[in-house]
């Protein structure tokens, strides 16, 4: 069975779990903590860095940018699910950008801001960041939701998809990170009514079910977080 080492509110390993289902590959999840650089993580990845992919034949996978890219190529066939990175170079360029902005400039001015400081920093040692949340990153971070989300909008105004006509990559790595901030009920839904039907559409799919069945001990979602009526 293929296994995913992974992080269940990591938006990065959150897109490679939607990557895979979508994919109808199937997989079993572990969860590790890279911070405490187990030998035999490390063993995996140099890096300590989640996720990692494990095939069926022993072949180890890590970083979410290669993983994808990998599914992409190694399971391209459209009659098995997702192409994740459809069209010609100039339309997978798009799509990478757009997950790239998501992977990057979303996680810096939002995730980092809020799922790091009120998830992650509870299961940090002291000496690793660990504590309470930091309340001017948490202001930081709710501030800037409103400003990708208008973004989201701007582009699904114009196509059916965040990078054209078709679901990619793109779409994914965005629902991601949404879906995390979700969790904590930090995304101001009714303000962004364009951003919130794109977002019905991908929390409708079935490769979304396994994160909405996600549960962090201590800290329940948000009532409305697994309602796709919502």
């Amino acid at each position: 069975m293929r296994r995913l080492l992974h992080q269940p509110l990591d938006p990065v390993c959150r897109k490679i779990r939607l990557a895979l289902a979508e994919k109808k590959l199937a997989f079993e999840t572990n969860t590790v903590r890279p911070w405490e650089r187990r030998e035999e993580f490390l063993a995996l990845n140099p890096a300590s860095e989640a996720p990692v992919m494990i095939e069926p034949d022993g072949t180890i996978v890590s970083n979410h940018r290669v993983i994808i890219d990998y599914l992409d190529e190694v399971y391209r066939d459209p009659d098995g699910g997702l192409v994740l990175l459809p069209g010609g170079p100039v339309e997978r360029a798009e799509a990478r950008r757009i997950a790239e902005w998501f992977d990057v400039k979303f996680a810096e001015e939002v995730t980092l801001n809020l799922v790091d400081e009120k998830i992650t920093r509870r299961f940090l040692p002291r000496d690793l960041g660990g504590g309470p949340p930091d309340t001017e990153a948490v202001r930081i971070g709710m501030h800037n939701v409103g400003y990708h989300l208008d973004y989201i909008s701007f582009l699904v105004e114009r196509r059916n998809w965040l990078a054209g006509d078709m679901l990619t990559v793109a779409d994914l790595a965005a629902a991601a990170h949404l879906s995390s901030v979700d969790y904590l009920g930090n995304v101001p839904w009714a303000d962004f009514p364009e951003a919130k039907e794109w977002y019905a559409r991908i929390k409708s799919r079935p490769s979304f079910r396994a994160l909405l069945a996600d549960h962090v001990a201590g800290m329940p979602a948000a009532s409305h977080y697994a309602n796709l009526d919502f």
